[in-house]
């Protein structure tokens, strides 16, 4: 049997259900990149909000680049499992997402959705690459995506194209303001997004920018949970505690952490009472995340993946990577942090990664890391250079990034230079010396160039 609507009610008591009527919920909020992390994460504190105070919050959610799990989900009528890995699993159906779309096969729908009155918010969970950015963090005007959407502004492909679509219908139909929340680990990631949004915007729809600025919000916002993508012992867990099949389950760990900038343009739901921080100042929330967190994992990607482990918990576990990123969370990014409390801040994270029930692949954070690393390496090498302190240790995690993409490279989007660098002799070098995977400062710095070339 397949999870839907019509099986809700023969699933075993342990098994968590709606506190209300999926069917009867309205949509109030469109989502862009409908996968795992949403699911496991937004969509948790949004239907724990309406638990906590009604209201018609249903998701549309929407996938802009392949089918696969909107079908699934439309297949058993939105609904899905999450399974949570703590002590024990613990297993809640989830029925807050109420239609799902794929952008390229649903343009009508999408546009209807995202312009309407009753929408009050878009969200985005796209990676990285999915906002089309330039190394300086503003909009890339010849990325193909882009300049397609520049070309033909009213079937974009993009989701800043989507975006700047949807805001101008809302202005020309006089459907209200609206609350565009970028919820990826981008650092400053509302103030990027709606610059994206405006600088399209003055090209493809001149005069629009004016109604955007008194009816649109761009919040911060900082997101937390680690959600392994879903494999097969995953969905054997979840047949076993459901006693019937979902192919559209998502895992995560116990902790989950929502951070918001209090600045919304009209209603939402109150995510605060779900768990939700709901905070005039992000910063320092975002600094520890993205310098200690997500620094940290990728360290461990790069140089667990040629040790031979497999997963966080295996390489946390390894006592000579324990002891190197102790030394570099010590001695060189608490110092660039200061005065945040990255000490107690990362023993948390630690035990995180230690979690024996979480099979958080390696392979999976290593992916993208030519968008990554200038994000959560690149700003405390500079401040550290800056200022004379160490950055050895950082230095080390960039060289591993490309002694592995020289080996084994992963999904990336400079895959077709790093190859061509590889074929070349892996010259350390001359990678440092490609302005489009680094900036000035890994060529002008001879101790940051000697650093990673040794």
């Amino acid at each position: 049997m397949r999870l839907n609507a019509s099986a809700l009610s023969r699933l075993p008591a342990a098994v968590r259900r709606p506190s209300f009527n999926p069917a009867r919920l309205a949509c109030g909020i469109v989502h862009l990149g409908i996968g795992a992390f949403h699911r496991a994460h937004q969509a948790v504190f949004t239907e724990d909000a309406i638990a906590a105070e009604h209201g018609d919050w249903g998701i549309m959610g929407a996938s802009l680049q392949r089918s696969d799990v909107p079908d699934l989900l439309a297949q058993q009528n939105g609904l899905y499992t999450v399974e949570t890995l703590g002590h024990q699993a613990r297993y809640r159906i989830m029925g807050v997402i109420r239609e799902t779309l794929f952008a390229p096969r649903d343009r009508q729908k999408l546009t209807a959705a995202l312009s309407a009155p009753s929408t009050h918010a878009v969200t985005l969970t796209l990676s990285e690459k999915g906002y089309c950015l330039d190394a300086n963090g503003t909009l890339d005007l010849s990325h193909p995506d882009i300049a397609a959407d520049l070309a033909l502004p009213h079937t974009p492909c993009s989701a800043i194209g989507w975006l700047v679509l949807a805001l101008t219908e809302r202005r020309n139909s006089g459907a209200g303001p609206v609350t565009i929340l970028s919820c990826d680990n981008l650092g400053s990631n509302g103030e990027k997004l709606g610059n994206a949004v405006r600088a399209f915007a003055e090209r493809a729809h001149p005069g629009l920018n004016a109604w955007i600025t008194g009816n649109t919000a761009f919040p911060l916002t900082l997101v937390d949970c680690i959600v392994p993508a879903a494999d097969a012992s995953h969905r054997a867990r979840v047949e076993h505690a459901l006693g019937m099949q979902d192919l559209a389950s998502v895992q995560r760990e116990e902790f989950a952490q929502w951070v918001i900038e209090d600045r919304f343009a009209g209603p939402l739901p109150a995510w605060g009472k779900a768990g939700a921080e709901i905070v005039p100042d992000i910063a320092g929330y975002q600094r520890l995340k993205l310098h200690v967190l997500n620094a940290a994992h990728s360290a461990l990607a790069y140089f667990g993946l040629p040790r031979g482990h497999q997963f966080v918990r295996e390489a946390i576990a390894d006592p000579e990577l324990q002891t190197f990123l102790e030394e570099m969370i010590t001695r060189e990014i608490a110092p660039a942090l200061a005065p945040l409390d990255v000490t107690a801040y990362w023993r948390k994270v630690k035990k995180r990664f230690e979690n024996p029930m979480i099979d958080h692949r390696l392979a999976q954070i290593a992916e993208d890391g030519s968008l990554k690393l200038p994000q959560r390496l690149f700003p405390l090498i500079e401040a550290n250079l800056r200022t004379g302190r160490a950055i050895g240790r950082m230095a080390e995690v960039i060289r591993a990034w490309l002694e592995l993409m020289a080996a084994t490279p992963s999904r990336d989007p400079a895959n077709a230079w790093l190859a061509n660098w590889a074929r070349a002799g892996a010259d350390k070098a001359k990678a440092l010396d490609n302005p489009a995977l680094f900036p000035d400062i890994f060529r002008n710095d001879a101790r940051l160039r000697a650093a990673i070339c040794k």
